[in-house]
This record gives structure tokens, C-alpha cells and sequence, in this order.
């Protein structure tokens, strides 16, 4: 049965928490990842793009230090002894992952992430730039907190065992689908452990505080999300655009199931389209001083822009006329001023002036860098033109 009312989700984010791939025990599940694998990669291959959010580093960690008698086990208990889990088990863990994609000739790029890196401006811009890359190149981007340095540094303001972080890259890579995979079903209307007549709830239209009451602690200690944390993820990436599911990964081809509109878990539908959600950030950025900093282009840009759905480039600029920096959204005027469109600049306004009209292949040649072929990418920039 579907539920999904012919959502064709191209873009899909999907979460393995760590009691998935552990399948509830302290080390990976090599069944149950390679099952996730085959899944993701026959999305792929028919044209979806995939990205895996995948938790597990400090499991794999542990798993291998248990390997070396001479090491005991209660030495890791503390959050610096769990970075160096982590540490240890990161290179693991991808080792898993490159061996299980390679088999299907799909190639992956692993990124590891705090939160940190999502709420500086420059941070979100190289992320979502270098995530876009890699799906406009086939390549699956596998991401997971980075422990190592998260853990301490952020003093406690960590994702939650990765579900805050999966929406969060939902979002910044405009997902259309965020599928939150654990070892429970969905969300229930009570807990299932103490009352038989507890249900799965199969669509949320808003997550509210009613909702957030069935929300409870994590149901073991392998890993650090819980029902709370996945509510949590499902509202920040609801109110951006992006479905979410919330289902069990033990359920057989659970992915491929969702991706083609089966009813299995919970649905959380999208209150806006994704969208709708980015150019309404990119135009309150705009109005909050965003009008002050433009780009004046030609003619040729301008038609580009509108009538192209093409991206802005350097050949295309005649001149910045304010002062800005790189990741800051600005306004794209025509040689009369009227305004045509509004982004996020790849370039600071210093740089624009340097490379203003020339061929893109030439801005490292100028510059001594290059942030990519664009100024503002199209999928960074919204039209203000009827």
C-alpha cells in the first residue's frame, strides 16, 4: 500500500544507526550492511541519488581494540577513550563500505562532519558545494559525525547518534527523502515493550508537542539516538522540505520498498517543498541586508539566468558594487539596477572584480584558487523576475 501519493523521491538521504548495523550487539553487522549496501546501489543505478548518513565508527573501534588482548575493554569508557573508538574504528568502517559498493563499480567519498562545519557560513558552502559534486559524479557520499574531535569540543552538542546530523545534510543538499533506519518499526502511539496495544502511527502531518510526547530514551546504550532525537531530526527536516521515514532496516529491501511508495514505518510528511524552503532562507537572508551587496551582470547573463535555469558565471559579470564575502547571499542586478535574482556567491566581491568577464577555466590562473566554475550555482540562487 502506498501512502506517498506518487512522490517520485530523487534525492534520498538515508541514516543507518548504530544499533542496525550492529544488529543490537558490539560489533558490525557485515550481513546486515551489506544488505544496506545492495539496496542503496540499486537505487543508484536506476538514477536515484543516494547518500549515506552511517553511524558505527566507535562500534567498529571497539570490535577491532577487542581484537588486542593486551588492550582492555573498561580503559574505553570515558568521552576521550570513545574518540579514540571512533578514531580507530572511522578507517574500518569505510574499508566496509568501499569493499560492498565496489561490487556494484560505485565509487564512495567519505566526509566526516560536526556541527560546527553545518553553522559556519564558509563551512555549510564548502560542504554543500563538495556534497553536490559528488552526486552530480555519481559518487555516494558516506558522512558521519566527526568523534574525534566532536565529542570534546562541542562539549556535548553532539547530532545524537546521527539523526540531527541526517537532517541536516537532508536539508543542505535539498533531499527530497530523509529514511531514518534503526531496529524499531516506526513510531508507536504507546511503547510497545509495555502495552500490547500499542500501533505504529503511519503518517504525522506535524510534529508538535503531542507528537514530541511519544518521543522516549534511546531503548539500549549502543548507540546515542532514541525515539526523542529521531523526532527531533523529523521536525528540522519537515519544516525544510524534506520527507521523513522512520522504519526498521531489519525489515528485507526496506529502502528499495520506501524509495518505490510501500507503506512501511512512519511518515512524516513535509510542510513546504524543499524548494519553496530554500528560497525562502536565500530571500530573508536578502532582505536582512542582502539588497546592500550585488552583482551587476550583462545582458547575456541575465537571459541565462531567467530563461536558461543556468548558473551565473565569471564571463558573464561586469562588476561587484559592494562589498561582501564568499558564502554571503547577494542580489544579481542588470545594468539598470533592477534586481533578477538573489544567491550565495561561491566568490567574495574582491575576487569578483578580479575575474569579472573572463572564462571560468581561467579563475585559478587569476586568482591562485578556485572555488568552482560558478559564482552563484543554480542551485544556490533564486529568480526575483516575474
Amino acid at each position: 500500500m502506498s501512502r506517498t501519493d506518487g512522490r517520485d523521491y530523487k534525492r534520498i538521504v538515508v541514516k543507518a544507526g548504530t544499533s542496525l548495523l550492529t544488529k543490537g550487539t558490539n560489533n558490525l553487522d557485515l550481513q546486515i550492511i551489506n544488505s544496506l549496501v545492495d539496496q542503496i546501489s540499486s537505487l543508484q543505478l536506476k538514477g536515484k541519488e543516494m547518500i549515506l548518513v552511517s553511524s558505527g565508527a566507535v562500534a567498529a573501534g571497539r570490535e577491532a581494540i577487542n581484537t588486542l588482548s593486551q588492550i582492555e575493554e573498561s580503559n574505553f569508557g570515558s568521552l576521550p577513550e570513545r574518540q579514540v573508538l571512533a578514531a580507530v574504528g572511522q578507517g574500518k568502517l569505510m574499508h566496509v563500505y568501499e569493499q560492498g559498493f565496489a561490487n556494484h563499480a560505485i565509487l564512495v567519498a567519505q566526509a566526516l562532519v560536526s556541527r560546527r562545519d553545518v553553522n559556519d557560513r564558509l563551512g555549510y558552502l564548502n560542504l554543500r558545494n563538495t556534497l553536490s559534486a559528488l552526486l552530480n559524479s555519481g559518487v555516494i557520499p558516506i558522512i558521519n559525525e566527526n568523534d574525534v574531535v566532536a565529542v570534546e569540543e562541542l562539549v556535548g552538542e553532539v547530532f545524537g547518534d546521527n539523526d540531527n546530523l541526517s537532517a541536516l545534510i537532508a536539508n543542505l543538499i535539498d533531499a527530497d527523502l530523509l529514511l531514518i533506519l534503526g531496529t524499531v518499526e516506526g513510531m508507536y502511539t504507546k511503547d510497545p515493550n509495555l502495552h500490547e496495544d500499542a500501533e505504529i502511527v503511519a503518517v504525522v502531518k506535524k510534529v508538535d508537542e503531542s507528537i514530541n510526547l511519544l518521543g522516549g530514551p534511546s531503548s539500549d546504550d549502543i548507540g546515542r539516538g532514541g525515539m526523542t532525537t529521531k523526532l527531533e531530526a523529523a521536525r528540522l527536516a519537515t519544516v525544510s522540505g524534506v520527507d521523513v521515514i522512520i522504519a526498521s532496516g531489519l525489515e528485507i529491501d526496506a529502502i528499495i520498498r520506501i524509495a518505490s511508495g510501500e507503506s512501511l514505518g512512519t511518515l512524516f510528511e513535509s510542510s513546504v517543498s524543499s524548494l519553496e524552503s530554500r528560497e525562502r532562507w536565500m530571500l530573508s537572508n536578502l532582505s536582512g541586508g542582502g539588497e546592500d551587496r550585488t552583482i551587476e551582470v550583462d545582458s547575456g547573463a541575465v537571459l541565462a539566468l531567467t530563461e536558461g535555469n543556468r548558473s551565473l558565471l565569471p564571463a558573464g559579470v561586469i562588476r561587484s558594487t559592494s562589498e561582501f564575502q564568499r558564502g554571503d547571499v547577494v542580489s544579481v542586478i542588470n545594468r539598470n539596477g533592477d534586481v533578477k535574482a538573489a544567491g550565495i556567491t561561491n566568490y567574495s566581491s574582491e575576487d569578483i572584480q578580479r575575474i569579472a568577464g573572463v572564462r571560468s577555466d581561467r579563475i585559478e590562473e587569476i586568482l591562485g584558487y578556485h572555488y568552482g566554475d560558478e559564482v552563484i550555482h543554480r542551485d544556490n540562487l533564486v529568480l526575483l523576475v516575474e
